[in-house]
Order: C-alpha cells, then sequence, then structure tokens
C-alpha cells in the first residue's frame, strides 16, 4: 500500500514530465533565428534539394548552412564560407552527428 506522500510525488513528477514533453514543431522552432547547423553533400545532393540552382560543378562537395529548423540560408563550397555566413548572421553553429 502506498502512502500518500509517494501517491503526491509520483503525480508532480507526472505532471512535470508531461510539460517537458515538445512536439515536433516545437523542438523544430528551438533557436530559431539563433541556431543553425553546416551539412556537406554532394553537388547532386544539392542539386536535387535546390533545384533552382544551376552551375554546380560536378562531383564537387557542397556546404550548406540551415537554420535550426532545416530552412537552408546558403550554399557555398567550404566550410569556412558557411561559418562565415553564420557568424556575418549572427548565428550559432551547431554540431550535428
Amino acid at each position: 500500500m502506498e502512502s500518500n506522500t509517494v501517491k503526491r510525488s509520483r503525480r508532480r513528477t507526472s505532471k512535470v514530465a508531461a510539460a517537458h514533453i515538445l512536439n515536433c514543431l516545437d523542438l523544430a522552432k528551438l533557436g530559431d533565428g539563433e541556431v543553425a547547423y553546416i551539412k556537406m553533400m554532394t553537388s547532386d545532393e544539392a542539386q536535387r534539394m535546390f533545384p533552382t540552382i544551376t552551375g554546380l560543378p560536378d562531383g564537387s562537395n557542397i556546404f550548406a548552412l540551415h537554420s535550426a529548423d532545416g530552412t537552408p540560408l546558403a550554399l557555398t563550397d567550404s566550410r569556412q564560407a558557411a561559418m562565415g555566413h553564420a557568424m556575418g548572421d549572427r548565428l550559432v553553429v551547431a554540431s550535428i552527428h
């Protein structure tokens, strides 16, 4: 038989856990406008992701800067240029794996 103290503790823990659950949209908005990430891709992948871009050199690596929610912000030919773009926009670049 549980004591009233244990029951209250479980209810409190349950309420706290429920308050910390984020839906996918909330999670995507975390860091929006403040956090970005850089993704390296091939020119073929970049062409598929950004069909309006033309003139990408075949077989080269492209670096895409994305906002926290995945919105593409810039395409560059080097990680340093993507970092520079992020710094210019005062974005913190998060490491992704």
